[in-house]
Order: structure tokens, then sequence, then C-alpha cells
């Protein structure tokens, strides 16, 4: 019998520890989506490997190797090129800002503005403009170029900007110049190309390359250089030789 209560007494004892290893196995693959719904958590983002057309939230770090390698084997295939001038470019040759009036990108054409079709996507708690289906007035969101959460109001509208990863103007002189006007329209309100971000971040930014420039938040560099890759693919638009340099070399290359 005292054999039988000492085997009692330690499974109620172990029934802790084994509940505390089930919490921990539970975390997702490493890069992959953020904290879920489920829980109430803001959205930490997607891996951008699992998220080619961008319509999923934001950016997740990439920290796996084997998600790193597949990043730099993405990165390989853009090409290079020096930029043209700067001659000529305007915000207007890409088109009214955030118009919903895009052809051939998700989001288009669904009777919202891409400015909220984007902060709807990575927001959580995301609040309307009464008697507005589109309207963002409020959300949580976590932004991944400082890695923090934001509460964020259309009263304090630059606390949170949409980043063009890839830069309009650096768009026009790598060959976005040479475009018909409805490409160029694509590009500026393609979900793929756009982040909402720490407006700090986006103002510093400018139309720098990630040779020049890079997110405050160090664990989202290698995602960021594979989003610069597969808008520069989709887009066919080369970057500079020194941008693709740093792109590799954040992902481990």
């Amino acid at each position: 019998m005292r054999s039988r209560r000492t085997a009692a007494v330690a499974v109620l004892l172990l029934a802790p520890l084994a509940l505390a290893g089930c919490t921990s196995a539970k975390k997702g693959p490493s890069g992959g989506a953020g904290s879920g719904s489920g829980s109430g958590a803001v959205s930490q983002g997607t891996n951008p490997l699992q998220n080619p057309d961008g319509t999923k939230p934001g950016l997740a770090p990439v920290t796996a190797d084997a998600d790193k390698k597949a990043g730099r084997d993405l990165i390989v295939q853009v090409r290079t090129a020096d930029p043209g001038p700067k001659t000529g470019y305007d915000r207007d040759q890409f088109g009214p800002a955030w118009t919903d009036n895009v052809d051939g990108v998700p989001m288009g054409h669904n009777n919202c503005g891409t400015r909220d079709d984007v902060l709807a996507r990575d927001g959580k708690g995301v609040e309307r403009k009464d008697g507005s289906a589109c309207v963002v007035t409020a959300m949580t969101i976590w932004d991944p170029y400082t890695g923090k959460t934001v509460q964020w109001t259309k009263q304090q509208p630059s606390k949170i900007q949409i980043d063009h990863v890839m830069p309009l103007s650096y768009d026009w002189q790598q060959g976005a110049s040479q475009w018909e006007k409805a490409k160029r329209v694509q590009i500026a309100n393609d979900p793929l190309n756009l982040i909402p971000a720490d407006g700090s971040q986006n103002a510093s930014k400018g139309d720098a390359g990630p040779a020049s420039w890079l997110p405050a938040n160090t664990e989202i560099r290698c995602s960021y250089a594979i989003r610069w890759a597969q808008v520069s693919l989709k887009y066919q638009l080369p970057v500079t030789p020194a941008d693709k340099k740093t792109m590799l070399a954040l992902c481990g290359g």
C-alpha cells in the first residue's frame, strides 16, 4: 500500500511539469505567423516566404536556417543595375494615392482604398468610421520595423504610415520610368509592397535601398530583404549591386 501511495504522490507532483512542457511545445516553427488570435494577442506578422502575394499580415522574423537559405535563393535571382536619373519623378506618376482603381493586384476594385485595406490586413481590433465598411479609425498593430505594439487612431495618422518596401522613387530610377502608368499604379498599391510601420521609421527611410537604410528592429531584417526580393522579382525591377549584396548578407549570405 505504501508503494501505491508513493506512486500517486509522484504523479501529482509531475502533472504541473507535464502541463508546462505542453505549453512550450505549442510554439510554432521559427519565422511563422505570430501570436494566435485565439488569445487576443496582436499578430506579429507572417513569414514572407509563406506570404508571396502580401495578403497576410505584416512581416515575421525569419530565423530558421532553412528559411534563411530559401531567402538567399530568392535574393540570388534578383537582377542588379545602377540607378538611372530621378529626372521626371513625381508621385502622381504612380496614380492617385491609395486608389482602389487598380488592376492585377489583390484587394484592387474591392471598393476600399489601399491604405485602409492594408491597415485592416495588419491591425487587430479594427474600428471603422460610422457608416463605412472601409475607413479604419482605430486599431492595435504590431510594427515590424520597431518590434513594438502600437495603439493607433486616425487622430494621430502619422504615428503609423504605409511604407512602400521598394520606394516609388527607387522604382522610377530602376526602370519604372519606362513603364506604362497602369503598371506603376500596380506597384504603388500592391499589398506585397506595403507595410504599415512606425511613422518616424518610414520618414527616415525616404527612398533608400537596404544598403543605406534598414529597420531598427534587427530581428526583421532578413524578412525585409526577402520582401524586397519578392517585389523586385514580381515587377522585374533590378536593385543596385550594393543593395543586393546587403540583402544577401542580411539572410546570412
